[in-house]
């Protein structure tokens, strides 16, 4: 019995620290429950088709990742580059434009280990903790020129009901600065010559690619409001669960818990009178303000659903969550994805990782909202 209850209690354990965001959530959403009793109105707080086009995304960009899409499109890139800067300079491209259409944390957990393979082949190990930051930051500033790049700004986008063409016109000024940075940064690896053999020996499979690919545009089109989201929450899984079923196992499910946690500590937050004045007060003086700096105390998806209750200002609030994901590594989810991979694949360099981590994000950070300030808004 006693080994059964250190069993379960283990598995507990690496569940937690596996899942901390989501724990988290939940303790948030369970806290507010004593102030705010659950009732039928807690359903209101729930925005349903912000979870369903997350959900459909990523069974979708899953079903691509079952017949390594990414990857094999990806090492076909790298395959052209002949030094090691253009090398780090495709990665972080790559990765910044696949957080513009997969998402930065899946376009994280699909392009890191691309770098690690092209970095480890090359016998160019010592560049890994700058090239997986500049990755890190490619993610979270790649996805905030669309809605569905980065999670919070489908959110927002759903939330507010932000037209498409002014959703871009806020987000295209700090995404070419933001293009611009890591352009430089890229400028700091050697122009070593290298060559890297990046064939997978696998065949792409044209029927299936096809078919997602399909599925994927179906994702757009209800993003941008063109084809109903109830539609394609039925349409997707049914396709997905006859030709990838695997891909619907492999959905982050955890990411959708925590959106649902965030949303019941965020409804319930936004009931209690003194919390609305306090916060509401606070986002009168500078809601980009308020918001960058929430980010870094508890990470731009939670700043992004407990701010929308106390603001109107979305041109704000989109500029502050998005810039807010860089700085600390709690600012995004994405950043925690890349400190816990490059943990697992460097060993002992952790403490090199951190430093450096702090002193680009601090930069983008400070160059970023000091722009947005003065000159995005």
């Amino acid at each position: 019995m006693r080994e059964r209850r250190t069993g379960m209690t283990q598995k507990l354990l690496r569940f937690v620290k596996k899942n901390v965001v989501l724990c988290a959530a939940a303790a948030a959403a369970l806290i507010t429950c004593f102030f705010i009793p659950p009732s039928a109105e807690y359903f209101s707080y729930f925005d349903y088709k912000t979870l369903a086009c997350l959900f459909i995304t990523l069974a979708v960009v899953c079903a691509l990742r079952q017949i390594r899409f990414f990857a094999i499109l990806a090492r076909r890139i790298v395959a052209a580059c002949g030094s090691l800067r253009l090398l780090a300079l495709a990665l972080v491209y790559i990765t910044f434009l696949g957080s513009m259409i997969i998402a930065n944390d899946m376009a994280l957990i699909t392009f890191l280990p691309l770098g690690y393979y092209a970095l480890h082949v090359t016998k160019n190990e010592k560049h890994m903790a700058l090239l997986f930051i500049l990755q890190n930051i490619s993610a979270n500033l790649g996805g905030m020129l669309t809605p569905f790049g980065n999670p919070q700004n489908l959110y927002l986008y759903s939330y507010f009901n932000i037209p498409t063409g002014e959703f871009t016109a806020i987000m295209l000024p700090p995404f070419l600065l933001s293009v611009a940075m890591l352009t430089v940064c890229c400028l700091f690896f050697p122009r070593q010559k290298l060559a890297v053999d990046t064939e997978l020996g696998v065949a792409l499979d044209k029927k299936r690619t096809a078919l997602y690919l399909a599925l994927f545009a179906v994702t757009i089109l209800i993003v941008f409001r063109l084809v109903p989201w109830a539609a394609g929450l039925v349409l997707i899984p049914v396709v997905l669960w006859f030709v990838e079923r695997d891909a619907l196992y492999m959905v982050d499910y955890p990411l959708l818990g925590t959106f649902v946690f965030f949303f019941i500590f965020a409804g319930n937050l936004a009931r209690i009178p003194a919390v609305n004045a306090f916060v509401g007060g606070l986002l009168e003086q500078s809601t980009l303000l308020v918001s960058t700096l929430s980010c870094q105390v508890m990470s731009n998806v939670p700043s992004a659903i407990l701010l929308s209750r106390f603001t109107d200002n979305y041109r704000e609030l989109l500029l502050g969550v998005n810039i807010g994901g860089t700085g600390t590594p709690i600012a995004s989810l994405a950043s925690l994805i890349t400190l816990s991979e490059f943990r697992m694949l460097c060993p002992g360099r952790t403490g090199q990782y951190i430093g450096l981590f702090a002193l680009l994000n601090g930069v983008f950070l400070l160059v970023l909202t000091v722009a947005a300030y003065f000159f995005f808004i």
